[in-house]
């Protein structure tokens, strides 16, 4: 007793640096929970430019937030945004908002006409080659003088054939945002919208962004709709899904533990009739949970929400061992101690241990960080829950303070009418239907690895990210080409190569456009090939010019003026010089630059769907350093592998498990894992019998459900004699509760979280009916 009381004060010692580190955390620190699915995603470290590629263009996203304010009345719409504007004006703290106005766009403009002589549309660089002297003469002289002659930028000398003016337009038509009246303006058939674009200058996936960010976005609509009540407001910005995840999983969080916590004590009030195992399973599961979070912090650095919903489940295991040691406590006989009979346990207690560990390395198998993250952390609860149980609970607890309670009279007695597992033909036919019956269920099972499983955002916000999408024609983030080159001038050349093939395909109207660096900023080898060719066709001395001065009345000093200034505008257009400026703000997530010793840029696609996606990504087909990404469509391909290779991984569990139990059980072992695999396999069936698609969470789910079953099959492999009740009371409440807490995360929003709860609720149900059909033996080996 003495060595077992310096135990008890060990651990003691160590519950109280896990409490003191735990306030710390969240009370000193404040730590947040990570709210960013991108943070439960495999890290492509095969190719680590292709995954800066992703990188950057979700960073690019993940600061701004949308506003549309529409009406059918244009002062409607404006009238609206002012007022929300007026709202966000006074938190300049939180927002950051570009002006719209005269100076604005001039400056916009400044740096190109700088450099307009290169800067041509591919229709202007064909019309150049192909047309003779006397269209590009007419071509002036209808500009000087017709009122309607297109788009003026700056005086006629500046741009006589409307070259320049041009080519702004088709930059202009990367969107259909214009500017009007001060602010930035998109219709559609119904309404005229006011754009907002915000930038948030606080981190958009902190909870601190969340909690102050969102109330002023609420306080800016409410003036918005007062400003004009018929307001159409359309928001969208990672913080708003963010936000509406961290509240979805905090809820959830809530509803598992506490329904959890709920179930234990009331089952563990009508088993034991006393307040102090209560307070002992909790004790239990309360420094299972501080010690899981202590030490995930201290190796990951961070804890995602996700990690919390999956380990508020882990209550419904982590009492399976406080079960087992009370209710073999209520059996014994009261001479006995608690400290001998701990002994007794301890072989079957480690080993059920062990096999739940096993069950959760499974999930730290898989490439994905946040899976890893619910492995540890879970795993770690439940060593610190079977240390606690060890360590204190022979202290603390003698024959004397339990007494049985109604569960136990009435529950325990149901065992001895109960079916056993015999040799006859009836056990054979039984066994034959299972078969046929497993095989045809688990054969209509097919398979979904939708990678858009991890996350189930509210309806209204899909909604609004659709529609905004299809007003501002914007391009999606997670299907475009990645160009790579040993210089930047070859990677703007590989573009304008790409960009020849989708004109084809924007022509086939497979895609309304796309987004290049190059647009911009032609490659060094094109602007020089197009100055060439101004030079030749339009200001040479035999050139459209003399019959311009001729129509004009001008003399020979104005044509070499005007040559002068317009080869003034000559110069190359550097890409340093473009990044540089304002006007590159909103396409600078586009170029990569230098990566792993080699440039990189990003073409984007606007108006794509998934079925136009097919023949589009043929475009990189042939092309050197071109290549296709489509990251939803790579990251579901990883969790179709992996949930082919988990399947495997599972099958070598059951080995490893059954050999760690041989020594122990001989001939007998098949019999502790039998009621799990036959639950698996009935549990795929049934799954199958609903049209049910099987993803990665179910294999996982039935690696858990391994180490979960095997602990009720060695609770009643360790107590031979069929009429001794022990074991079955403690499969029955470990069982109830395991139901309890991952029947509730089946409940979960989350398609995946949903999965895996809907398994370990199916399978442990199944465990649990079948485990005493197998407990028929008559002795067992002391080790």
């Amino acid at each position: 007793m003495r060595q077992t009381r310096k135990i008890a004060w060990l651990w003691a010692l160590v519950a109280c640096l896990l409490l003191g580190h735990n306030a710390t955390l969240w009370l000193v620190q404040r730590i947040v929970p990570d709210t960013d699915i991108m943070a439960l995603l495999p890290v492509q470290e095969r190719d680590p430019v292709l995954q800066a590629s992703f990188g950057h263009m979700v960073d690019a996203a993940q600061q701004r937030v949308l506003v549309l304010a529409g009406a059918a009345e244009w002062d409607d719409a404006r009238r609206a945004a002012d007022a929300y504007q007026g709202v966000l004006a006074a938190r300049k703290d939180l927002f950051e908002a570009t002006p719209i106005n005269e100076q604005t766009q001039n400056d916009w403009l400044g740096l190109f006409q700088r450099h307009r002589l290169a800067l041509l549309t591919a229709q202007q660089e064909q019309q150049l080659r192909e047309q003779p002297s006397q269209f590009w003469l007419e071509s002036a002289l209808a500009r000087l003088y017709a009122p309607f002659g297109g788009p003026k930028l700056g005086s006629w000398q500046d741009d006589p054939y409307g070259l320049f003016a041009g080519w702004v337009q088709e930059r202009a038509q990367e969107t259909p945002v214009r500017p009007r009246d001060g602010h930035l303006f998109v219709a559609d058939a119904q309404r005229q919208y006011v754009l907002l674009p915000l930038t948030l200058k606080v981190p958009a996936l902190s909870m601190t962004a969340q909690e102050t960010v969102l109330p002023v976005l609420r306080q800016a609509e409410a003036a918005a709709r007062k400003a004009a009540p018929q307001v159409e407001l359309i928001q969208a910005g990672v913080i708003l899904h963010a936000a509406s995840a961290s509240a979805q999983a905090s809820g959830e969080m809530s509803t598992i533990g506490i329904g959890s916590l709920v179930g234990i004590i009331v089952l563990t009030w009508f088993t034991f009739r006393s307040l102090k195992p209560i307070a002992l399973i909790l004790l239990s599961i309360g420094i299972g949970c501080l010690g899981a979070l202590s030490v995930c912090w201290l190796l990951f650095g961070r804890i995602h929400l996700l990690t919390l919903v999956f380990g508020a489940s882990l209550i419904g295991v982590a009492q399976d061992y406080g079960i087992y040691f009370l209710c073999n406590r209520l059996a014994a006989d009261e001479k006995l101690d608690s400290v001998t009979l701990l002994k007794r346990l301890l072989p079957g207690l480690g080993l059920t241990l062990l096999a739940a560990v096993i069950g959760y390395t499974g999930l730290a198998l898989t490439p994905f960080p946040g899976l890893r993250q619910m492995a540890v952390f879970s795993a770690l609860g439940l060593v610190f829950a079977w240390l606690t149980v060890v360590c204190w609970f022979p202290a603390l607890i003698n024959g004397r303070t339990l007494r049985s309670g109604w569960l136990v009279k009435h529950y325990g007695a149901a065992l001895a009418r109960w079916p056993v597992w015999r040799a006859s033909r009836g056990t054979l036919a039984v066994a034959v239907l299972f078969a046929v019956l497993a095989a045809w269920g688990i054969s209509r099972l097919g398979a979904n690895d939708d990678i858009r499983l991890l996350q189930n955002p509210p309806k209204h916000l899909v909604a609004d990210q659709l529609k905004l999408g299809k007003l501002l024609d914007a391009p999606t983030p997670v299907q475009y080409f990645l160009v790579r080159g040993e210089s930047a001038e070859q990677v703007l050349q590989r573009e304008e190569a790409l960009k020849a093939r989708l004109d084809g395909h924007v022509a086939a109207r497979r895609l309304t456009g796309y987004q290049a660096m190059s647009n911009w900023v032609p490659s060094a080898r094109t602007q020089a090939a197009r100055r060439t060719l101004v030079e030749q066709k339009l200001l040479a001395d035999d050139g459209p010019l003399q019959g311009i001065a001729g129509q004009a009345g001008e003399d020979r000093q104005w044509i070499a003026a005007t040559r002068k200034a317009l080869l003034a505008a000559g110069q190359p257009l550097l890409l340093d010089e473009f990044l540089a400026s304002p006007a590159s703000e909103p396409w600078r997530h586009l170029w990569l630059g230098e990566r792993q010793g080699a440039y990189a840029s990003i073409v984007a696609l606007r108006g794509m769907d998934n079925k136009a996606a097919q023949q589009v990504m043929l475009a990189a087909d042939g092309l050197q350093g071109v290549q296709w990404v489509d990251k939803v469509a790579e990251i579901s391909l990883v969790l179709g592998r992996y949930r082919a290779d988990m399947g495997w991984v599972v099958l070598g569990a059951y080995a490893v498990v059954f050999m760690l139990l041989l020594h122990r059980y001989r001939s007998r072992t098949w019999r502790v894992l039998a009621p799990t695999a036959l639950a698996s396999i009935a549990t795929l069936a049934m799954l199958g019998f609903a049209s049910q698609n099987l993803q990665l969470f179910h294999v996982l789910a039935l690696m858990l459900l391994l180490g979960v079953g095997v602990d009720y099959g060695i609770f009643m492999q360790e107590h031979p004699e069929r009429s001794d009740r022990t074991p079955w009371l403690a499969v029955g409440m470990s069982a109830a509760n395991t139901i309890l807490s991952f029947g509730l995360l089946g409940l979960s929003a989350t398609p995946a979280l949903q999965a895996f709860g809907l398994t370990m609720l199916l399978g442990t149900t199944l465990v649990w009916l079948l485990v005493p059909c197998f407990a028929i033996v008559k002795e067992i080996r002391n080790v």
